[in-house]
């Protein structure tokens, strides 16, 4: 799996580190915020990763498009109906465990395009 390792808070500055400009400006890169996709309309995939995991197995649902606060409530979601840990970073929602077919089944229940990625 190639995810970028880069800070999605600072992702969008183009480059910019230090401007003198003092007409430079930056609200409308830090206002930025995407609104979320109809769950109809979102394509998911749910995988297993143990890379960097110290062989530690977690389910990682990725693509979700939309705000934090919808991120963590999936989140949030998926991680109480699974009855483990997990934590949603990175744009990303990893759960705790192999539970790739539950969250598939929770994820399609609630009208989520889903899909498996991964072997």
């Amino acid at each position: 799996m190639a995810t970028d390792k880069k800070s999605k808070k600072f992702s969008g500055f183009d480059g910019l580190v230090f401007s003198t400009n003092p007409d430079q400006q930056l609200d409308h890169i830090l206002n930025d915020e995407t609104e979320t996709l109809a769950a109809n309309r979102q394509q998911l995939k749910v995988q297993l990763d143990k890379k960097q995991r110290a062989g530690k197995a977690v389910t990682l649902v990725s693509g979700f498009v939309g705000t934090d606060e919808d991120l963590k409530a999936l989140g949030k979601l998926l991680k109480s109906k699974c009855g483990v840990g997990g934590a949603v970073k990175d744009g990303e929602i990893l759960v705790q465990g192999d539970f790739r077919e539950k969250i598939l089944e929770i994820l399609l229940a609630n009208g989520y395009k889903a899909k498996r990625a991964g072997g």
